[in-house]
């Protein structure tokens, strides 16, 4: 990603609004801020109901939600191992509905699907999904997410949704 020649906005605006075009979901941009992520901008999307468990400014920590997985799950082996073996302290609130054995389960499902799910851990009904972004040397700097409520986000819909989050993660990433 080219963020030196380019604010980040410019190379996620459009990213976003095709995401939440196709979609109808609203879509996020999150950037990795240590070992958190800060999401920084939001489009909405076409469908009425929302879920408002995410917008501008929020923080959460590596590994709780969909962007903060699909970041840590394409981290180095020990930079991930690190943030685990400090779970409760690093996740906080968050540590409850997120166990280390769940993160673990993940992290692992987002390095073979190629995007994260989050079914609602963070707030129930609440579900999110997300790919990450990388810079040239191939290290995840931000995740694109989709966020909405549990019915929009089931089984038969993720393959779809998956598919639209790595296609723009790629588009960034190669710019």
């Amino acid at each position: 990603m080219a963020a030196a020649r380019f604010p980040v906005e410019d190379l996620a605006r459009p990213s976003l609004r095709r995401l939440a075009e196709e979609s109808g979901e609203s879509a996020f941009y999150s950037i990795r801020r240590g070992h958190e992520t800060v999401c920084v901008l939001r489009e909405e999307g076409s469908f009425p109901v929302r879920s408002f468990v995410l917008h501008e400014g929020v923080r959460f920590p590596l590994g709780v939600a969909s962007a903060g997985t699909a970041i840590m799950a394409f981290l180095a082996d020990e930079e991930q191992e690190t943030i685990l073996s400090g779970w409760e302290r690093h996740a906080g609130d968050f540590a409850a509905g997120h166990t280390e054995r769940v993160v673990r389960r993940n992290l692992e499902q987002t390095r073979m699907a190629g995007y994260s799910v989050n079914p609602g851990l963070v707030l129930e009904g609440s579900w999110g999904m997300a790919a990450a972004v990388f810079d040239q040397l191939g290290r995840p700097i931000g995740a694109l997410s989709l966020t909405g409520i549990e019915p929009r986000f089931r089984p038969e819909r993720q393959e779809f949704l998956g598919k639209l989050l790595m296609e723009e993660a790629h588009r960034m990433s190669s710019a």
